[in-house]
């Protein structure tokens, strides 16, 4: 069963959760566009290193961890990347261990609302401090939008992404980077949609309503809207992992945020949206499996 639900205050929620987990980023017309990712240099002989000893992190609300300790708010200190929450276990928790140093070799970039499109200057300040590794979780926004027509255009997300990658390895050239996949929303509607609650608060927020509008209906119509939905979010981790293998310094996850089985009990009590601590601790260990596997 799922866990109990704390009870909220839905129209302050509405309020809110909109702001954090819709935000448009500025959609400018970004640099490299005609690149392609397997122009991108590395340094040569580089070999992938396990133990990188400090990590920066780009992306959405996700990695900004709202929702996952009171709501309405960031709780970068329970990211699954850069946070120093003992009960998390963050990537750079494990990754550095419990040192005094830890929040001065972590550097937490993401923005709530974000999109592939903020990425490109989310890239120039992470590399700015030139970590060892910059962990990359974008496109849940992409694939919330108002409807399913006006997504993220894949050809303009791989452009974003794309401009990422070049970035970093331009700046910071011995940076690795650590690709995450987006999350499955269908499994995210499945998850709430016989809960009058989730129902609620996705309907008053507007949460992801390209598929969790209307989370009852299950007209040939609304099967197809969330099944494109989906479609898109493949194609967005096609993207990922194509451009990510043309760089010898960076690992996708393969789709393991993707593919793995989350329950209500890795969902926020505030929004049933946005990972709890407990998903936060998941993507964490997913993420440490691939950083730290050899070869």
């Amino acid at each position: 069963m799922p866990p109990r639900r704390r009870p909220i205050a839905l129209s302050a929620l509405a309020a809110l959760v909109l702001t954090a987990c819709t935000g448009q980023g500025t959609d400018d017309d970004p640099g490299g566009r005609d690149r392609e990712a397997g122009e991108r240099s590395t340094p040569a002989g580089t070999e992938w290193d396990t133990g990188p000893e400090s990590v920066a992190a780009i992306g959405d609300s996700i990695t900004r961890a709202f929702d996952a300790c009171a709501p309405l708010a960031d709780c970068p200190e329970a990211s699954w990347a850069t946070g120093t929450d003992t009960g998390v276990t963050s990537l750079a928790r494990q990754l550095i261990g419990n040192d005094p140093s830890l929040a001065e070799r972590t550097w937490n970039l993401a923005e709530s609302g974000a999109r592939a499109a903020d990425l490109p200057e989310q890239a120039r300040r992470a590399a700015a401090h030139e970590p060892g590794l910059l962990t990359v979780l974008i496109g849940g926004n992409d694939a919330c939008a108002p409807d399913a027509a006006a997504m993220t255009p894949v050809a303009d997300f791989r452009a974003h992404v794309t401009e990422t990658v070049d970035i970093v390895r331009t700046q910071s050239p011995d940076t690795q980077v650590y690709v995450a996949s987006v999350p499955d929303l269908m499994r995210l509607w499945s998850q709430g949609s016989e809960s009058l609650l989730a129902r609620s608060v996705w309907r008053m927020a507007d949460i992801c309503p390209s598929i969790l509008a209307d989370a009852q209906d299950t007209s040939a119509a609304a099967q197809e809207r969330r099944a494109s939905v989906r479609a898109r979010v493949r194609e967005y981790n096609e993207v990922l992992a194509e451009v990510c293998a043309a760089d010898a310094l960076c690992r996708y996850d393969g789709g393991a945020v993707f593919d793995y089985d989350f329950t209500a009990g890795h969902l926020s009590d505030w929004d049933w949206f946005h990972p709890s601590r407990e998903g936060q601790s998941v993507l964490a260990a997913l993420a440490y499996e691939q950083v730290t596997a050899e070869g």
